[in-house]
């Protein structure tokens, strides 16, 4: 096959990278809907992302058995049918939304983000090791990194280009619900679009050899068993902070702004995250340190640039944020490029911004919120790096318990919801602030795993 047909091949799939990123972040534009839509308490609002992520435990676990005991799965359809049938079941997740939205169910819209997410989950594990065979295989981590980026890009416009849709263009005003209708059936139209095309287009054969072992030896190492629960209260934490924020910002002794422009807010959240990918994968390469630093810089002012430009939101308004990059600079230079220090002390750094939001008022403490997303940024790659390193043959057994782990964002946001209800919302954060006390945990304690394990 030639590279031009890698090339075409790779675009599509990165908009597929693009378009899961968007419909995740969605959620954030869909809990305060929803919950005013039908009168919801905090933790029956939070639903909406336990169905969502509890769809990637269920998927994941089930496809765990069955390669248990037959094999992997996706060796037996092949991985372009597997992209296929998890466009498809993405693609009437969407559609469900449609009469979700007619009959005002709230538990069609539960069950329509369950499919949607076992949709993606069955994207998850097939399109990752796919981009890697696009190219030659020294490039495979280049095309990866762009891919993820791309993911994040999605997350960062969706707050403002989705509650775009939901909240002004498709809104009318006294028909509850029915600005979900066009936004998600367009949404599934691009997902039925992209099966056609995977279906029919010239795509590389792959076929994962690895060996897939029986029992659950991979836990026998620490690395893996805390590992596992790290990526958990990580993205519990993460998920939890994003589906909270607009009802935070909106919050009387913060900023008590309405959802329509609460929303503009989140996309300096997640594109935080952004920011700290590009940083994070310059940071960890093996460039000389003034074309690393360099390029670091170039990327963030850039990153921000465009999180500015789509937001709307005044200059002088979001110059704390600014100070929380330099702040993410300067970490970063702290933790001299080794994953378990760099880990450790960004889990140290949230922690502490989540305590000053839960402590403080007005916008500092808006910001001090905000500014948590860049320091999630490497936490997926650290965590993962570090608990599956020395696993040799239980590698694959591993990976699928980490991704199962996502089960943390369905539930910690679903316990914070119960929380807020009880003690309030601004209080109820020391859910998120214990989770990141957990990963400092895990990144101080990594290097007792062995220094081959870490470095």
């Amino acid at each position: 096959m030639t590279q031009k047909n890698h090339n075409a091949s790779l675009f599509v799939l990165t908009i597929l990278f693009f378009l899961w990123g968007f419909l995740t972040c969605m959620n954030d534009i869909l809990i305060p809907y929803l919950k005013e839509l039908f009168v919801l308490k905090y933790w029956q609002a939070m639903l909406i992302q336990f169905c969502f992520f509890g769809a990637y435990f269920i998927g994941s676990l089930v496809y765990f058995l069955v390669s248990l005991k037959r094999g992997d799965p996706i060796n037996s359809i092949g991985y372009k049918n597997g992209i296929v049938i998890g466009l498809v079941v993405s693609g009437l997740g969407c559609f469900m939304f449609y009469p979700a939205a007619q009959f005002k169910v709230y538990g069609l819209f539960l069950s329509a983000l369950f499919i949607l997410g076992l949709g993606f989950t069955l994207l998850q594990i097939v399109a990752n090791p796919y981009v890697s065979i696009f190219g030659k295989p020294e490039t495979a981590s280049s095309r990866l990194n762009m891919s993820q980026a791309f993911n994040s890009l999605g997350t960062t416009i969706a707050p403002i280009f989705g509650g775009y849709l939901i909240y002004e263009f498709f809104f009318v005003e006294g028909s509850e619900g029915e600005s979900t209708k066009v936004p998600y059936l367009i949404f599934g139209a691009i997902f039925m679009l992209l099966a056609l095309v995977f279906r029919f287009v010239e795509l590389p054969k792959f076929q994962n050899k690895d060996a897939i072992v029986k029992g659950m030896g991979a836990l026998r190492f620490p690395n893996l068993s805390l590992g596992t629960i790290a990526i958990f209260t990580y993205v519990g934490a993460e998920v939890a902070i994003g589906s909270f924020l607009i009802n935070f910002i909106g919050l009387e002794h913060i900023m008590g702004l309405d959802e329509a422009v609460g929303k503009n807010f989140l996309a300096y959240y997640w594109g935080g995250t952004m920011i700290g990918r590009f940083s994070g994968a310059l940071s960890l390469s093996s460039l000389d340190k003034a074309k690393k630093y360099t390029l670091m810089a170039v990327l963030t002012v850039l990153s921000f640039a465009l999180i500015y430009a789509i937001s709307g939101v005044a200059f002088r308004t979001v110059m704390p944020y600014m100070g929380i990059i330099g702040l993410n600079f300067l970490v970063f230079l702290i933790g001299k490029s080794i994953p378990s220090r760099t880990l450790a002390l960004f889990a140290m750094v949230s922690a502490g911004l989540v305590l000053f939001a839960i402590t403080g008022s007005g916008s500092m403490a808006m910001w001090a919120l905000i500014g948590v997303g860049i320091f999630n940024s490497i936490m997926w790659s650290n965590i993962f790096t570090i608990a599956i390193k020395g696993l040799g043959k239980y590698t694959s057994q591993g990976s699928s318990l980490l991704v199962m782990a996502i089960l943390g964002a369905a539930l910690v946001p679903l316990f914070q919801g119960i929380l807020a209800d009880t003690i309030g919302l601004q209080s109820s954060f020391v859910v998120p602030f214990v989770c990141y006390l957990y990963i400092v945990f895990y990144g101080f304690y990594s290097p007792k795993f062995g220094a081959s394990e870490v470095e």
